[in-house]
């Protein structure tokens, strides 16, 4: 991988990606963070893939534009928690809480951020250990632990020897939601694949997908707006 940067205000930073199964050139802006990345085909020139990043330069400033800043949490910041949406206000107590409505976080404000952080990772982790048990108990398959992470393009994954990986950041969404994705990677410890009999483990599991799935298609990208540490 390279970079090259588009000079203007501002830069334009631009990863450059070489690949076997290309086509074609092709840039992506991330959703989640703006990244930009075009991919070359083997066979074309960098040269080539420079040439085609200048003359696609309007159409990239223009979706730079059009992006979304990221939320910084602070007092008065709105926050998702599970499919709610909380306030954030400066508390007095020991440790993190949410009091009708109010995402309640002592100490000062340049750490408010970090114990937000933290609180949402322990709730995920029980919210997503305990819907994983059930889906796991329906299955009559048992997993080997969880993980929790923040990964950019997935919401869970499940390996090949029972391990369940979920991102934390799934505690912003409704319930339904954060349910559907523990038993779709569930469902993996059946099925490693996406066919349709996997797709019948799911439905067998959990029932109608298709309302959690159009929110995370609809909305998911929101929940990474949200940044806890600089």
């Amino acid at each position: 991988m390279g970079q090259i940067v588009l000079p203007g205000n501002p830069p334009v930073p631009i990863t450059l990606r070489s690949s076997r199964r290309a086509r074609r050139l092709s840039l992506r802006v991330s959703a989640l963070d703006g990244r930009i990345t075009l991919t070359r085909p083997e066979g074309i020139s960098e040269r080539e893939a420079v040439s085609f990043a200048r003359d696609k330069e309007a159409w990239l400033r223009g979706h730079l534009s059009r992006r979304r800043e990221a939320i910084r949490i602070a007092p008065g910041t709105a926050l998702p928690f599970r499919g709610h949406t909380v306030c954030v206000a400066q508390g007095v107590a020991r440790a993190p809480r949410i009091d009708d409505g109010t995402f309640l976080i002592p100490g000062p404000t340049e750490s408010m951020g970090r114990r937000a952080l933290g609180f949402l990772r322990h709730c995920a982790r029980d919210a997503l250990a305990r819907s994983a048990d059930h889906y796991a108990a329906a299955l009559g398959m048992p997993y080997t632990r969880i993980t929790l992470r923040d990964p950019r393009s997935r919401w869970g994954s499940c390996t090949s020897n029972g391990g369940l990986m979920f991102s934390w950041r799934l505690i912003m969404a409704p319930d339904n939601v954060m349910n559907y994705v523990a038993a779709h990677e569930v469902a993996h410890l059946a099925e490693m694949n996406h066919s349709p009999a996997f797709w019948s483990v799911v439905d067998r599991l959990y029932g109608d997908s298709s309302a959690p799935r159009r929110w995370l298609r609809h909305h998911g990208v929101d929940l990474h707006l949200y940044r806890f540490e600089d």
